[in-house]
């Protein structure tokens, strides 16, 4: 007797497995359409990720042939020191957005890209420094004059 009272609720249970497993075999989980706009966006990401590389490695480029500079006074070295710092600031920030898209690196989405971008961010971060160790450190280390000076005669 008890049966009875059940086989509504089965059959009703029944019904929407059946009905949802009916619907999910009619319908497709992405269109071509729906595909093409992910697949835009990944590249949308991917283009930000090397515009961003592209103007960091130039960045240090740009910073790399100061550090050929020589004879500065100690305004030109006041410019340096603020250089640095504000290299050190820029490379926290990119650090910053290095790690927000971190889950999208895990899913192997742009890992060659976010991977060039963490390889540019460590440059610009390097960069700072050999700034700092050329124009504040090095000097201060009289070998390193005597060095210097000799390289100059070649």
């Amino acid at each position: 007797m008890d049966a009875l009272i059940y086989k509504p609720e089965i059959s009703a249970t029944f019904e929407a497995v059946r009905n949802f497993s009916f619907e999910e075999k009619k319908g497709v989980v992405l269109d071509e359409a729906r595909m093409n706009k992910l697949l835009d966006e990944i590249l949308a990401v991917k283009q930000v990720f090397s515009k961003k590389t592209d103007k960091i490695n130039a960045l240090v480029e740009e910073i790399e042939q100061l550090t050929w500079l020589s004879n500065l006074d100690d305004e030109a070295l006041i410019l340096i020191n603020d250089l640095i710092s504000s290299i050190r600031d820029l490379y926290l920030t990119l650090l910053r957005q290095y790690v927000s898209f971190n889950f999208i690196h895990s899913k192997g989405i742009a890992k060659d890209e976010i991977n060039d971008f963490k390889n540019a961010i460590e440059d610009l971060k390097e960069m700072a420094s050999d700034l700092e160790s050329t124009f504040f450190f090095l000097p201060n280390i009289p070998a390193f004059n005597e060095i210097t000076k000799e390289l100059s005669l070649i």
